[in-house]
């Protein structure tokens, strides 16, 4: 804050709501920090840290780094230290953070929605299988994550990273997290624009700019030209999301404020066009905005979505006109909202007449093997690239379509499924207690499990169930927008235990119906009774469900002893 070129704008034409007290903004003169993170922040710019950890840390060891660089800085390179083995999660928020921290690191990469080469895919495999112990998780912001990492391991994991165009620049902390593009931007027969372009434009003109290193907390994207919306555009920090205009044609809504965590919003709807050669200049707008406006005394109160819900979009709009953009956007009804979501799974046609090919993980549970064993199959078959996808799938683009059975059979037996049964297909689940230091209880594993149990119980599926597996109240998998939401925490089994659990949501979703899933009054479900719990759940629905019907809606009229799984319809339609 003492370099006069990254001072807080200061309004000068729009009259800006002023909170009844002091919320750390620095555009209304709040400049000094008002927490430790800001502190730090003010301190040493975190873009910084870059240069310590290649020439210092790396060379010294783990016992060399300056602690408010391990647990603060690092994460705009995307490090984190990980979680000790053998800590349950009932210390999880009793332990203070230096007794949770292991001495090895997560890393996350960002894909920003890129087309990866067969050679990239053959890089982030190689990394994992090397540094990270054959570690290289999926998540739902087109990442791959690696765990064990060395910190004298990071210099030559950039180096491979950089050599391919990959980075993880700013995929964690107070930044500009990793984009989300539509992983089948460009190709798809029913695309209405490619945004590809834009989403370069802003990662070359702003990742790693000083003047957008330091917001009030994460600040995350997602940009689609594609009538699915398939990056949950709804619950984002900024979205840009393909439209049309009357007269101008193809461009972009803007939607701001969504997120989720504990305390979930859903975006707001701009209702403007924007050409994608502007894409870039109204990114820098809004996230100018909440650099300058959003609220930095409480790190829970730091999130845009606050700030929107405080303003109205109304005044959000004449702000980011009036001060940062100087000019008026075009007005245009927003697009309409598609029926549940697409993760793009399976076989579809492109525009060139090629095929993409949709793979699903198990909950997006990967490693560096498959991955090679990914870029082998993919140079065999010249496919042109892969792209990651929100939903912690894999698409495969440009496939010659006289090949695509026989790629198929090759990749199912690695492990990445384009024929997956529901569960697999509609299972997510974030890090949980293995490596996460905020995680309760376990969700990978248990995840895989459930997975496995609905198969052998449910084969046959006719309808489209979403179960989003979490390991604490911080929606990293999307608690509250899955069909099932599982929310980690310790619960009270029969005998009175203290055991893992989760409590319930019900009928979350984006697109058309985009509501937060229905929580029901004191009920929670051991880790142990998940999946007979999730089965009498099922069974209600296929017995009590209108033709037609879907699960998200069918949760919002039954009786809740249904939802509960406290009765069971015994009859259901075959």
């Amino acid at each position: 804050m003492s370099d006069n070129r990254f001072q807080a704008k200061r309004a000068t034409r729009t009259e800006i709501p002023r909170p009844k007290k002091g919320e750390g903004q620095w555009a209304l003169g709040y400049t000094e920090p008002l927490n430790k993170n800001e502190e730090s922040k003010k301190n040493d710019d975190p873009l910084n840290v870059r240069d310590r950890i290649l020439y210092t840390y790396s060379k010294r060891g783990f016992d060399s780094i300056d602690p408010a660089d391990m647990r603060g800085r690092f994460r705009w390179f995307g490090l984190y230290t990980q979680r000790k083995p053998g800590i349950d999660g009932g210390k999880t928020a009793i332990l203070d953070e230096e007794e949770l921290d292991d001495r090895y690191f997560m890393m996350r990469v960002r894909s920003d929605g890129k087309l990866l080469s067969p050679a990239a895919v053959r890089t982030l495999g190689q990394i994992g299988i090397d540094f990270a112990r054959d570690t290289a998780d999926i998540t739902d912001r087109q990442n791959i994550q690696y765990h064990w990492i060395d910190i004298e391991n990071v210099p030559e994991i950039w180096s491979r990273l950089e050599e391919v165009g990959l980075h993880s620049t700013e995929a964690c902390g107070d930044s500009p997290r990793p984009f989300l593009g539509s992983p089948v931007a460009g190709v798809a027969a029913d695309e209405i624009i490619d945004g590809t372009s834009a989403l370069r434009e802003i990662e070359s003109r702003y990742l790693g700019d000083p003047a957008f290193s330091n917001f009030p907390r994460k600040f995350k994207t997602a940009l689609t030209g594609h009538p699915s919306h398939d990056v949950a555009p709804e619950i984002n920090d900024i979205a840009f999301v393909g439209t049309v205009h009357p007269e101008h044609g193809p461009g972009f809504d803007v939607w701001v404020g969504g997120g989720l965590s504990t305390n979930p919003r859903l975006a707001e709807k701009l209702g403007v066009w924007v050409p994608i050669d502007e894409v870039a200049d109204v990114w820098a707008g809004v996230a100018g905005i909440f650099r300058d406006y959003g609220y930095r005394r409480l790190r829970s109160r730091a999130r845009l979505k606050f700030l929107v819900a405080d303003w109205g979009k109304e005044k959000f709009r004449e702000v980011l006109e009036n001060e940062y953009l100087e000019r008026q956007l075009v007005s245009n009804p927003s697009p309409e909202s598609p029926l549940g979501h697409r993760d793009h799974v399976g076989i579809h046609d492109q525009k060139d007449g090629k095929k993409y090919v949709g793979l699903a993980p198990i909950a997006g549970r990967i490693s560096g093997t498959h991955l090679v064993e990914l870029a082998g199959v993919m140079e065999r078959f010249a496919v042109e690239g892969a792209r990651l996808t929100p939903y912690q799938k894999i698409v495969l683009i440009g496939v010659s379509p006289e090949v695509v059975e026989e790629l198929v059979t090759e990749l199912d037996a690695i492990g990445f499924s384009a024929r997956p049964s529901n569960w697999r297909q509609n299972t997510m689940a974030c890090t949980g207690i293995e490596f996460c230091k905020l995680a309760i209880v376990d969700t990978k594993d248990r995840a895989r499990d459930l997975i496995a149990s609905l198969e052998s119980r449910f084969p046959e599926l006719d309808a489209s169930i979403t179960v989003n597996v979490n390991g604490c109240p911080n929606a990293c998998a999307r608690t509250q927008v899955g069909d099932i939401g599982l929310k980690g925490q310790l619960v009270l089994d029969d005998d009175g235990n203290q055991v893992e659990g989760f409590q319930v949501h019900l009928g979350g979703a984006t697109g058309l119906t985009a509501n937060f899933g229905r929580k029901l009054r004191a009920h929670k479900v051991t880790s142990a009774g998940l999946d007979d719990y999730i089965s009498a759940l099922v069974v209600n629905y296929l017995a009590d469900r209108e033709e037609g019907e879907t699960f998200s809606a069918w949760t919002a009229r039954a009786d809740e002893v249904l939802l509960r799984g406290e009765k069971s319809l015994d009859e259901v339609p075959a």
